[in-house]
């Protein structure tokens, strides 16, 4: 589906009936990093409606020459969210930079979003200054990674941290589909010059106070685990979470325990009274 703005069309995909949620994805990759960790999940649950969008050079949405920087592309995603839903209470749900901009949308929509998950959000913009661990392979299976190409290889060894065959097909089908077709050169601009939002996201003038999941990767040596607890006050209906045995791409690594606190944090929002 195309969603037509002023001066952008903006690819996306709804699922199912009922509540809205808002499904933002990391970096590079597409929709189908959260289609692919999401839907499992509303397979047997009814009642949510999953909207799923491609990011300005991710995906079949456009990296337009006019956008400079993340508070464009979260302006892109207000207007979305205003012609998509309009007037509506929804929920967020992001990953990586789909989590900084969830942080960003509550600044600017916080009365109607009725809850939010961070999975393994971008807090610190600067990847320089993020406090990470170093990269550690927990799981390494040598047949696996001699049956992949050498950039295949490269691509999922730099991230993984249990590299299983499971692993490898879910990423390859999930985050390595939406990287190879992303627009490298946008991307590769904002990230150089406008990744951080030019105004204060942290300091939130009164915290935000629906249910929340921060769920963290312990080898996460992309964003790390430490600078998410930083903002954790922000948030005092919120469960946060740090899985061993779990990178950057933590929804894949550790599939069950993930699952299970998705649906737990859908619980907390359907029993949620003002």
């Amino acid at each position: 589906m195309e969603c037509k703005l002023d001066n952008i069309i903006v690819n996306y995909h709804i699922c199912g009936e009922g509540r809205p949620i808002l499904m933002l994805h990391g970096f590079y990759p597409d929709h189908r990093l959260m289609a692919g960790c999401m839907e499992p999940i509303f397979n047997q649950r009814s009642g949510w409606q999953r909207i799923y969008l491609d990011l300005p050079g991710m995906g079949k949405t456009k990296g337009e020459s006019w956008i400079r920087n993340s508070d464009d592309i979260l302006k892109i995603v207000v207007d979305f969210v205003e012609k998509v839903i309009p007037n509506e209470h929804f929920l967020i749900a992001g990953q990586s930079y789909g989590g900084y901009l969830a942080q960003g949308l509550v600044t600017r929509k916080r009365e109607l979003i009725d809850g939010m998950v961070l999975i393994c959000p971008a807090v610190v913009a600067n990847s320089s200054q993020r406090n990470v661990p170093e990269h550690n392979v927990i799981v390494k299976d040598i047949d696996v990674l001699s049956s992949l190409t050498k950039d295949e290889a490269n691509e999922f060894e730099s991230m993984a941290v249990v590299q299983s065959q499971k692993n490898w097909e879910r990423f390859r089908d999930e985050i390595l589909s939406g990287v190879l077709v992303a627009d490298g050169p946008f991307l590769d601009r904002i990230q150089q010059d406008g990744y951080e939002f030019l105004f204060e996201i942290h300091n939130l003038s009164k915290p935000f106070p629906k249910p929340t999941l921060i769920i963290t990767g312990r080898q996460d040596s992309t964003v790390g685990y430490r600078d998410a607890w930083d903002i954790f006050e922000n948030y005092p209906r919120g469960t946060f979470a740090v899985l061993d045995m779990a990178g950057h791409n933590l929804q894949i690594e550790q599939e069950a325990l993930f699952n299970t606190m998705i649906k737990e944090w859908l619980n907390r929002v359907e029993e949620y009274k003002d």
